[in-house]
């Protein structure tokens, strides 16, 4: 934040080794808030994958929040691209991002336009779904998360504010710590106007938001949590009563504020006795993530309920708000140029299993078996399941398991690595170009250097400079 400092990360362990890739991406626009670009792409990333932006807080960087956050875990578990933004003590004495100053925090200025522009290079480079982009952020991260989805409602689908302030809580420095410590006594509609007038006329849909707080949290007042479910509830126009709550672990309640379909639009997740920081679990359950440090608290994994809120673990309604587990020992059956057969292992209690093709509900079976139909030949699709309880309510997804169907001839294509790009097979990183899906390394982005790239599924290019593969 910009009174209290959160620290430095010193002595923060390595990032874990992963398949994926952890880089700084360059050249993403004219950046007019001056901040670093950062990614995390998980090996084989599809096209149409979501994509998720994660703020750090003050005096830590993006490597920190890499390393600590669990993101990356969940990214490789359900196949998401992350963008991790970076500022530094060049914009803020403490680096923080700067969620109080409206030159650099509103729609199309400074910081804002920069994380904007990240959002854009990463669409192109990577395909990524342009109605599946959200956002999240700790601390300052969190304010300047609230600021970007009420600049953006056109771009981000959902957001998560850890331990942050509502949008446009101020918009000077003189007037942060009046947020982070005080309650600032404004109604509902007052907090829902911030973020109407930060995109004008804007008719919606606007972003999903979970907000995540702990009680004894001294750097920013829990009532910030109070108003930010305001904030976000007004826009919505569903009211402050909760639709429902539950228990979840780590003393946390989870109040849920459902819209006109009965689906949550608002998620309050209040921890009981934590501090500030962002809430992790470190294990290797599914549900468990993270690993502690400096304002990384040991409580819940607050990125795992947060993907299973905005839908990333595969489920089409964003799934996950039933009891049930997620169903083991999913396998890859026969396939054929058509269809996929899947098998996995009963779950007590399940009435029934939805499963999920590519995001979407693919079928509905009773038993632990289901065959896909009417898919397209050397295709590779990423397949979930969930359990269903009698009651209608969709458990946590398995871990996700990918398919290829059989029947494609490779194709071939020769152009200039510029023309590879522009025409979707290739992608640039740091001047230098590289084939989608295999990521192999096709040397400097200019129209001189030429390849041949071969198809070998959708989305998939490998380079075949010595003949097309038969």
């Amino acid at each position: 934040m910009v009174v209290a400092c959160l620290g430095t990360m010193a002595g923060a362990p390595p990032a874990a080794a992963a398949a994926g890739t952890f880089q700084q991406v360059t050249g993403f626009g004219s950046n007019p808030g001056h901040l670093t670009m950062y990614t995390y792409t998980p090996a084989d990333l599809p096209a149409g994958a979501p994509l998720v932006v994660a703020l750090h807080g003050c005096t830590q960087s993006a490597e920190d929040y890499y390393t600590h956050s669990g993101w990356q875990k969940y990214a490789d578990l359900w196949g998401f691209e992350v963008v991790f933004p970076q500022t530094d003590s060049s914009n803020n004495a403490l680096s923080c991002f700067s969620w109080f100053d409206t030159a650099k925090d509103t729609r199309d200025q400074g910081e804002a336009a920069s994380v904007r522009q990240m959002v854009n290079e990463a669409e192109t480079q990577h395909g990524s779904d342009s109605h599946r982009i959200f956002v999240t952020g700790l601390s300052a991260g969190g304010g300047m998360t609230a600021d970007l989805l009420a600049d953006y409602p056109d771009v981000f689908a959902g957001g998560a504010v850890d331990s942050g302030l509502p949008a446009q809580c101020a918009t000077t420095s003189a007037a942060a710590s009046g947020c982070q410590y005080s309650d600032q006594k404004l109604s509902p509609a007052q907090w829902g106007d911030k973020v109407r007038g930060s995109h004008p006329g804007y008719p919606g849909p606007w972003p999903r938001v979970a907000i995540w707080q702990g009680s004894s949290d001294t750097t920013v007042n829990p009532v910030n949590g109070s108003e930010l479910r305001d904030q976000w509830t007004d826009v919505w126009g569903i009211g402050q009563t909760a639709s429902s709550t539950r228990s979840l672990p780590g003393g946390t309640t989870l109040s849920s504020y459902d819209d006109g379909t009965g689906k949550p639009a608002v998620e309050l997740y209040s921890i009981a006795g934590m501090a500030h920081g962002l809430a992790v679990q470190p294990g290797s359950g599914t549900d468990q993530c993270g690993t502690t440090g400096t304002y990384y608290l040991s409580s819940i994994c607050s990125s795992y309920y947060t993907a299973l809120f905005w839908g990333l673990d595969g489920s089409a309604d964003g799934g996950g708000t039933g009891s049930l587990p997620a169903p083991t020992g999913v396998q890859v059956g026969a396939t054929t140029g058509t269809t996929v057969s899947l098998a996995w292992n009963a779950v007590d209690g399940a009435a029934s299993y939805t499963v999920y093709r590519d995001g979407t509900a693919a079928g509905s079976v009773t038993g632990t078996a289901f065959t896909d139909t009417g898919l397209s030949g050397g295709a590779s699709y990423r397949y979930t399941v969930a359990a269903v309880d009698a009651g209608g309510a969709v458990g946590a997804s398995s871990t996700a398991v990918t398919a290829t169907t059989t029947g494609s001839e490779p194709q071939c294509f020769t152009d200039t690595n510029y023309d590879h790009v522009a025409a979707g097979r290739a992608h640039r990183s740091g001047g230098y170009t590289y084939a989608n899906g295999s990521n192999q390394n096709m040397g400097l982005y200019n129209v001189f250097v030429r390849h041949t790239l071969a198809r070998t599924a959708p989305g998939y290019y490998l380079i075949a400079d010595s003949g097309c593969p038969s």
